[in-house]
């Protein structure tokens, strides 16, 4: 009975250390990939869960969507320039069982993996592409990862470039190009700008042909505009239209005289 009593609270202590090594507590964004005598028994959680030491082993694996950012890569474009291109992709574990079976480390996997990937398809890119048609390799680089992860149980959403590092001579070529484009569209617009005033000016002389009153009502606005600006002496013919008649009379008188 004494010994009983002695080792009463030795089997307690037992007891209470095999349940704190055994139960397990996973959050909501987690779930436990759990062996049994090395072999896959099941996918537990969230929640409170037992996993018993020396028959059991869990790894634990969230779901929640990891935002890794792929580190500087050296790449030569299509039309032979040398850039540097840096990236962020976002992806999250759909299938915690192949992400744990399928391969050994799958966020070192899914790193390797975007660094090459972003190697290959930048490499078959111009450079113009590479700047202007950001969301088009961006979509692409998304398909190709997702579908090479898609066996690790992993989903890619997304692939941003973040960062495009070019050389400064090829930075200075750039500048001048735009440049030189920016001074393009302001002849056009000048030019464009000339050709409709001209067309406006030919449709206003046809106008004025058909009827010569409305030329002296033009130069009367004109005159009144220029004095309009400032005080000035405006000396202006008078139309012969008016003076005739008096040219006329004084002719006769010439003759006689």
């Amino acid at each position: 009975m004494i010994q009983l009593l002695v080792s009463l609270p030795g089997l307690i202590l037992i007891i209470f250390l095999f349940l704190f090594i055994s139960l397990k507590i996973l959050r909501e964004y987690e779930r436990g990939v759990v062996f049994f005598l090395g072999r896959f028994q099941k996918v537990k959680g969230p929640g409170l869960i037992i996993v018993i030491p020396g028959i059991q082993s869990m790894a634990k694996v969230g779901l929640r969507t990891i935002v890794m950012d792929v580190p500087p890569q050296d790449v030569i474009t299509r039309d032979n320039v040398s850039v540097k291109v840096n990236a962020i992709i976002y992806f999250r574990v759909i299938d915690p069982q192949r992400a744990i079976i399928q391969v050994e480390d799958y966020l070192y996997a899914t790193s390797q993996l975007s660094q090459t990937t972003l190697r290959s398809v930048l490499g078959q890119s111009q450079l113009d592409d590479l700047l202007s048609k950001r969301e088009e390799i961006n979509s692409k680089l998304q398909q190709i990862i997702d579908q090479q992860t898609e066996p690790w149980g992993i989903k890619v959403s997304a692939v941003e470039v973040k960062n495009v590092d070019l050389p400064q001579e090829m930075i200075r070529a750039i500048a001048k190009q735009a440049e030189a484009e920016r001074e393009r569209r302001a002849k056009v617009i000048h030019a464009e700008g000339e050709f409709q005033a001209a067309e406006k000016l030919a449709e206003a002389g046809a106008i004025i042909s058909r009827n010569p009153t409305t030329l002296q009502l033009r130069y009367l606005q004109t005159l009144t505009e220029i004095a309009a600006e400032k005080n000035s002496t405006t000396i202006f013919p008078v139309p012969i239209d008016l003076i005739e008649p008096f040219l006329k009379r004084r002719e006769p008188e010439k003759r006689s005289s």
